[in-house]
């Protein structure tokens, strides 16, 4: 593992990647997106049935792509496939374990070419040890061997019981072509880089719970630490509250690398949170996280849809 590195290419990584498989989209009528959104999403809920009936890294490790992206403690990331591999291999919880999930959430963007689910997992360990309940966040691409995830992360939950029912999904008015125009996308590319920095500076000023309250959707989702998502950037806010520290955020981040989509309709932002002071024996504390944006065209501002 090693911390993530800014990407000098990374506008024209993200123009051939939204490309990859356009073009006969292009030609053809353009889809409904609700249904693109569900074809996503009937992707993950395969990958759930087909990783029940094998071990959990196979399982967990047939959805990711090569280049895929994953939080790890210690403001680190796993980077690439046989990495997280390794990682899932490594961890004595995955020995001889299943793992499977529900989606229920969706979202793709304009173009049809990236998208993100959410939902609700579960670890059987081997043994009789007691299963592991766990939410999850997936930030997909459409490569050409299809929907794969390239920014992904889990979550411990807490029993309790959540709704497994499929939430509406946050789907564009319409599905467009591919962006050609690399220009436009690099600028788009830059503004999602600048709400991530611009969300971290006004926490400076207003405060952490302000602020996520502030730069979020009403129908934002948040892992949290409840047994389900929380929902609504108001909600979200309110439930830091209790262990915010008053005045400006004790902590800020900036992202070190951006992906989206080239209709600049969605996005995520990858990068660490630091700690704006040392903590008592001197380190820093540090977080890995991303967070997955969005907006309702090229002329709204960018909100967080997922975190």
């Amino acid at each position: 593992m090693r911390p993530i590195r800014p990407s000098s290419a990374s506008a024209l990584f993200v123009l051939i990647a939204s490309m990859a498989g356009g073009a006969a989209c292009a030609r053809a009528t353009p889809p409904d997106p609700r249904a693109v959104v569900e074809q996503l999403l009937s992707v993950d809920r395969e990958f759930s049935r087909r990783s029940a009936g094998t071990d959990l890294v196979s399982g967990l490790s047939a959805m990711l792509a090569d280049d895929v992206v994953v939080p790890a403690p210690g403001g680190l990331f796993i980077e690439g496939k046989p990495a997280a591999v390794d990682a899932l291999r490594a961890d004595a919880r995955s020995v001889g374990a299943r793992i499977s999930w529900t989606p229920v959430r969706g979202g793709i963007s304009a173009d049809g070419q990236h998208g993100f689910t959410l939902g609700y997992m579960t670890l059987e360990p081997a043994g009789d040890a007691e299963d592991v309940p766990l939410k999850y966040l997936a930030y997909w691409i459409r490569k050409p061997e299809g929907w794969r995830v390239v920014v992904y992360k889990r979550a411990l939950r807490p029993p309790g019981d959540v709704s497994l029912a499929t939430i509406a999904p946050a789907v564009p008015s319409g599905i467009v072509p591919p962006n050609a125009d690399a220009a436009a996308v690099a600028r788009a590319l830059a503004s999602l880089d600048k709400v991530e920095r611009d969300f971290s500076n006004e926490a400076q000023r207003i405060g952490l719970p302000a602020a996520f309250a502030k730069f979020g959707s009403a129908d934002a989702m948040f892992i949290g630490r409840a047994p389900a998502f929380m929902v609504g950037a108001e909600a979200i806010g309110r439930s830091m509250e209790a262990d915010a520290v008053p005045g400006p955020s004790p902590v800020s981040w900036a992202p070190d690398r951006s992906l989206m989509a080239s209709s600049g309709d969605l996005g995520v932002t990858i990068g660490i949170i630091r700690g704006n002071a040392p903590e008592p024996d001197g380190s820093v504390a540090a977080f890995s996280y991303f967070t997955i944006w969005r907006r309702a065209s090229t002329a709204e501002p960018w909100l967080y849809i997922a975190e």
